[in-house]
């Protein structure tokens, strides 16, 4: 009569033993079924279910005893891991789930990549100011744009590099000033897919002056079409064409990756100066892309580092002869080459491959690191509705590291992507600074403590919180429209941020069905805690709309 009764699926201790707390009784879920099957089908996979139970004693039997009585009745609260494990066409009104359908819209990588860029129509906020740009690489248009980002940013980057080595600091690549440009807007027309060209120069000799003037031209076009993007007219001509773009892309690899000589002259040191100054004011990522051009390649719907992970060092050369046997990267893979990502992507040889099937994003190259070590915070968010969207943010969070430290020179997972289920695969570096945790995890007081240490004491709750707010919101109101709202369900995700040396945050995937799976003392601990508060939102506060929710605060309502 009270409607107590729940059912689980999957290995989901903490919220068995809170909702058996409460007064509720499990309807186990059949073995091969899904959940809202008919429960006359599975009559006997309960019964062995509930006899297992009541042989292990104590509570197992008084809680097998009841689940018996409930076996034909219909659960009123439903957990699963996964969207797919419910028959939505036979839930009832009155059951609370704990997924939405059609999620994929900002919970793969592919999704988010093509909907954030739908913020601007819904709200005043830039994407590119929390979300690296990313493109899919199965759509030809997205290529051609990815293609021609390399470019400009080679170009950017090699003005920096220039201004650098002679002992000039680019003004406006620290801290990346706002912009209110959009995203995929005004990249410089006319490149094509590249192959590897022979470069003018040796490692060891200085590049023809020519490269500085040519990537000042280029950067000054750039500039001049973002400061006119919203006039209609036909846009500039390119100054650079495929095969200039192939010979200039080799002697910026000579200058960046291999150190070969750079001629700078007073004139164009104060050319750089002033494009990069009024870059910045227009490039919101400016500051974070710094200047290896570092790509970053993944599988566009799936999450959590699945796959096989790779790297790829930014001064090896391009693979060669051709392509390898399958044009399928390995997994998640960082390089510094165009040709290798389009080479991975199967670019160059699969036209016909899935639209959207692999993404590829900017990497973070100057991330706030902790003791010369790279770290992601991995931050819960509950969504309660999404008509009107109502958003819960959590209070606690945690760290993941890496076991080598960061390096832009090797590329290889263990320094650069901070995934628990990549990271266990490698064995902590011996140079580790030992105030790294052994298990690679901290909680989100710990970082507080430490930027207290730095002189960072006001950056969590000044930037790094609040720019995490924002980018949850913006996230899920550009995907509002697509997903499949149901009033009674509700569900906890996993959004993973890395933050720049400036403390703003940016946000890199949401994972539905985060792990509750503890990997460490830390996660042991809040994903207990995280469980405990969800339950006090979605079944307490039903009945009492005063009752504390833990770490959950209601951040957006609309």
């Amino acid at each position: 009569q009270e409607k107590k009764i729940f059912t689980v699926q999957g290995p989901y201790p903490v919220i068995r033993r809170l909702l058996r707390a409460r007064g509720w009784v499990e309807k186990k879920l059949p073995g091969a079924g899904r959940v809202g099957s008919r429960p006359e089908q599975h009559h006997g996979n309960q019964e062995k279910q509930l006899q297992e139970e009541e042989e292990e004693g104590g509570d197992g039997a008084e809680q097998g005893g009841a689940s018996r009585l409930v076996r034909d009745q219909v659960p009123y609260f439903i957990w699963t891991n996964r969207h797919g494990a419910i028959d939505r066409r036979l839930l009832r009104q009155d059951q609370v789930v704990n997924h939405y359908a059609r999620v994929g819209a900002f919970t793969t990588k592919e999704g988010l990549c093509l909907n954030l860029r739908n913020l601007p129509w819904f709200d005043q906020a830039d994407p590119d100011a929390f979300f690296p740009r990313c493109y899919r690489l199965g759509a030809a248009d997205e290529r051609q744009a990815f293609i021609e980002d390399f470019h400009l940013t080679a170009a950017r980057s090699l003005l920096k590099v220039a201004l650098e080595r002679a002992g000039d600091t680019p003004a406006g690549t620290e801290q990346p000033p706002k912009s209110s440009k959009g995203p995929g807007e005004c990249q410089v027309p006319g490149s094509h897919v590249p192959h590897p060209m022979p470069s003018t120069a040796g490692p060891g000799s200085p590049l023809p002056p020519q490269l500085v003037e040519e990537a000042l031209q280029v950067c000054g076009q750039h500039l001049g079409s973002l400061g006119h993007q919203d006039i209609d007219g036909d846009p500039p001509s390119p100054c650079m064409t495929g095969a200039s773009w192939d010979r200039f892309r080799q002697d910026y690899y000579r200058v960046v990756h291999e150190g070969a000589g750079l001629v700078l002259s007073g004139a164009q040191q104060e050319q750089c100066r002033a494009l990069l100054r009024h870059l910045a004011g227009r490039l919101p990522q400016l500051g974070m892309e710094g200047d290896r051009n570092v790509w970053i390649l993944k599988p566009g719907a799936k999450s959590r580092g699945r796959g096989k992970a790779g790297g790829s060092g930014g001064a090896q050369a391009p693979h060669r002869g051709g392509v390898p046997p399958s044009p399928r990267p390995p997994g998640i893979v960082c390089t510094a080459r165009l040709e290798e990502v389009l080479r991975l992507a199967g670019g160059c040889t699969a036209p016909s491959a899935e639209v959207g099937e692999w993404v590829v994003q900017k990497y973070v190259e100057r991330p706030l690191l902790i003791f010369g070590t790279k770290f992601d915070v991995r931050q819960w968010f509950l969504v309660t509705d999404w008509n009107p969207l109502t958003v819960w943010f959590y209070r606690e969070s945690y760290l993941r590291f890496c076991s080598r430290p960061f390096s832009l020179r090797r590329l290889d997972p263990a320094r650069h992507l901070c995934n628990v289920s990549i990271q266990k695969r490698y064995r902590p570096a011996r140079s580790r600074h030992p105030r790294l945790p052994p298990d690679q995890t901290w909680s989100c007081r710990q970082l507080q403590a430490y930027l207290a240490q730095v002189g960072q004491a006001d950056a969590w709750h000044q930037v790094m919180v609040p720019g995490m707010k924002a980018a949850v919101v913006g996230a899920l109101r550009s995907a509002q429209d697509l997903v499949g709202s149901r009033k009674g369900s509700f569900e906890l995700y996993g959004a993973d941020f890395v933050f720049g040396e400036d403390c703003q945050p940016w946000l890199l995937e949401i994972n539905a069905s985060p792990t509750m799976a503890p990997s460490s003392a830390v996660t042991s601990r809040l994903c207990a805690d995280v469980q405990r508060d969800t339950l006090r939102v979605v079944i307490d506060r039903r009945d009492d709309p005063t009752c504390p929710t833990g770490a959950f605060e209601l951040i957006y309502k609309e």
